[in-house]
């Protein structure tokens, strides 16, 4: 039997090269008329990530784009299991599991208790004011070299 993998199921996700969990309460403004998060939410509490792991790397987001140094999102894709409600405790798991010289990629996996929520995948590019790709600072290539290293 032939599979078709898409770009939301890759064949095998590598390891991460950095990981990192940040609990997120479910806002009831986050919610649509059925105390459900709304789909769009997610894309919030994938940011969120990625702020919270730069900043745990060292990283300032504030102080990247202070620098001209932007990071946008040129891919997402997510796949939905199960819906949180208002009020839930959600755990948001984000990893960078591939950096380039200009982009970064991650997996992101939402969890209420054993539940898988949602899972993720983005790309993200570094760009300048002009909107040109740029290299990412040397922190966050540092990732991919010490992966390179450990293996």
């Amino acid at each position: 039997m032939n599979v078709k993998q898409t770009p939301a199921d890759p064949p095998s996700d590598p390891p991460p090269l950095a990981a990192m969990q940040i609990p997120i309460r479910v806002a009831y403004q986050e919610t649509d008329g059925q105390r459900r998060v709304h789909h769009a939410n997610y894309l919030n509490y994938f940011e969120r990530g990625r702020v919270e792991m730069l900043r745990e790397l060292g990283i300032s987001y504030r102080q990247l784009e202070d620098d001209g140094i932007l990071l946008v999102v040129t891919e997402m894709n997510l796949q939905y299991h199960a819906a949180a409600e208002f009020d839930d405790v959600l755990t948001l798991t984000t990893e960078a599991i591939e950096v380039r010289p200009v982009r970064v990629k991650h997996r992101y996996r939402i969890h209420r208790d054993d539940d898988l929520i949602v899972q993720a995948w983005s790309t993200i590019a570094a760009v300048n004011r002009e909107g040109k790709p740029c290299r990412l600072p040397p922190r966050m290539r540092e990732l991919a070299r010490a992966a390179e290293r450990s293996s």
